[in-house]
């Protein structure tokens, strides 16, 4: 058994919210606006980043884009392992994503299997024409070749640390953290 333990606060609140803004406006400079553009945010975390780079993108252009959210619990490499009861979100994407450029939005890049369970969930539902990833932080420790196009923050992790992205929307309030994970020795 592991217990984690909260070595530092990465981002308070303001660094998360400028980090937010940052990728609105690199989204905005990259696209070249909004035309054809759709974000969707990956369950859970994924969903409250995406409604706010919405926002912000909104008071940039004057356009709020559509936004939708996705659940990959049931196209995950390891849902055997999760549990036998897994708990699922659900998904909501109320436009055709066929020829949108999608911008795929999480909290924390790590091994990438996330990333790779989303573009697969979204080819069973269309053929968009580009999908780009905005992440929140990329700790490393990449098992697929994915790299996102938008970055919050770089962290670079060891094995045993963790990363976790609390938003006031679920959490209560806005940070990221970064844990230890230290092993309970007694009970091995």
């Amino acid at each position: 058994m592991a217990e984690s333990f909260e070595k530092a606060i990465i981002m308070d609140a303001s660094a998360l919210n400028r980090a937010m803004t940052r990728i609105s406006h690199e989204i905005l400079e990259k696209n070249k606006g909004l035309d054809n553009l759709v974000l969707i945010g990956i369950q859970r975390r994924g969903v409250p980043m995406t409604q706010r780079i919405a926002e912000y993108l909104q008071k940039i252009e004057g356009i709020k884009p559509p936004t939708g959210y996705l659940d990959i619990t049931f196209y995950r490499d390891d849902l055997s392992m999760l549990s036998s009861h897994p708990i699922v979100n659900g998904t909501d994407i109320p436009f055709d994503i066929n020829e949108k450029k999608i911008i795929l939005i999480d909290d924390v890049l790590f091994t990438g299997r996330t990333v790779r369970a989303a573009i697969e969930a979204l080819f069973d539902m269309g053929r968009p024409a580009q999908i780009q990833l905005a992440i929140m932080v990329d700790r490393g420790h990449r098992e697929l070749p994915f790299r996102p196009d938008y970055v919050g923050k770089n962290v670079p992790t060891s094995n045993t640390e963790s990363i976790h992205v609390e938003l006031m929307e679920i959490d209560g309030q806005d940070r990221v953290a970064l844990y230890d994970e230290v092993k309970n020795h007694a009970e091995e």
